[in-house]
C-alpha cells in the first residue's frame, strides 16, 4: 500500500510527518536533465494491516502547484513501477462555521473561483462548458476517515484568492451552501490524481474562520497539532479501504 499526501507548505508537511513517525527524505526522479524538482519525505509505517509506505510532499501553494507537484510524484511512482494508490490533499484550512482546530474531510472538492464574472453573476467553468469545477471521494472512504479522525464533512473549496471578508464569505457559502472549509490546493491534487486514475481525498484542520481577515484569532499551531494526528489516524483507514 502506497500513499502520497500533499501539502503546500514545510510546515504543513512536517506536521503531518511527525503525525506518522520518522521520515527519509527521498528525491523524486525526473525534470530538466534527469534531476528532480521534488522530494518527499518517506514513512514506512504498518498501522496493523501490512507494510504501508507513505510519501508527504510539499508542493507549493495554489492549485497550479499542488497540479504539478502531484503530478510528477505520481509519474515518477508509476515509472518506478511502484504506483500509488491513493493520494490525500492535507493542510491547515480556513473553516465555514467549524471551530478552529476542528478537522474536516472532503465529500467534494469544488474549485470555487474558476470561471467568469458575467452580468447575472458568477458563472464556473462547468457552467461555461469548459470542463469540470468538482472531484468526489469515494464515499466510503471519507465517511470512514471523518469517524476515525472525529472530522466534519463537507465540501472543501479550493481557491485561488482567500477569503477575506464577510461578503465574499456569503457570497461562497451562497453558491456553495455545504461548504466546511476553503483551502488553496485541493483540487489541484484531485486534477492530477484523476488524470492518472487514482482516488483522491481531502484532509483539512480549522485555523480561522473564513471571513474578515483577524490573524489575532488564527489558530495555526493548533491547526497543525491536528494535522499531524488527523494523518496518522488515517492510516488504517487507508489500509483497511485498499484491502
Amino acid at each position: 500500500m502506497r500513499v502520497l499526501i500533499v501539502t503546500a507548505v514545510a510546515a504543513e508537511r512536517d506536521a503531518a510527518v511527525s503525525g506518522l513517525g520518522g521520515a527519509a527524505l527521498v528525491q523524486l526522479p525526473g525534470g530538466a536533465g534527469g534531476q528532480g524538482g521534488y522530494a518527499v519525505h518517506r514513512v514506512h509505517a504498518r498501522p496493523g494491516g501490512g507494510p504501508l509506505v507513505v510519501d508527504v510532499l510539499a508542493a507549493g501553494v495554489g492549485p497550479a502547484a499542488a497540479a504539478a507537484g502531484t503530478a510528477t510524484a505520481l509519474t515518477a511512482a508509476s515509472a518506478g513501477g511502484e504506483p500509488y494508490d491513493v493520494v490525500v490533499s492535507a493542510g491547515i484550512a480556513g473553516g465555514f462555521g467549524q471551530p478552529l482546530g476542528g478537522t474536516v474531510v472532503a465529500t467534494s472538492i469544488v474549485a470555487a473561483d474558476l470561471g467568469a464574472a458575467t452580468p447575472a453573476g458568477f458563472a464556473s467553468v462547468a457552467d461555461l462548458g469548459f470542463g469540470t469545477v468538482e472531484h468526489r471521494p469515494p464515499e466510503q472512504l471519507v465517511r470512514s476517515a471523518a469517524e476515525a479522525t472525529g472530522a466534519a464533512a463537507g465540501a472543501v473549496l479550493t481557491v485561488s484568492t482567500v477569503t477575506g471578508s464577510a461578503e465574499r464569505a456569503e457570497e461562497l457559502t451562497a453558491r456553495h451552501p455545504g461548504a466546511a472549509a476553503e483551502a488553496m490546493e485541493g483540487f489541484g491534487v484531485a486534477e492530477a490524481a484523476a488524470a492518472h486514475g487514482v482516488p483522491v481525498l481531502e484532509l483539512r484542520t480549522v485555523s480561522n474562520s473564513c471571513g474578515p481577515r483577524d490573524r489575532a484569532a488564527w489558530r495555526i499551531p493548533e491547526a497543525l497539532t491536528a494535522l499531524g494526528g488527523g494523518c496518522a489516524a488515517l492510516l488504517p483507514v487507508l489500509r483497511a479501504w485498499k484491502a
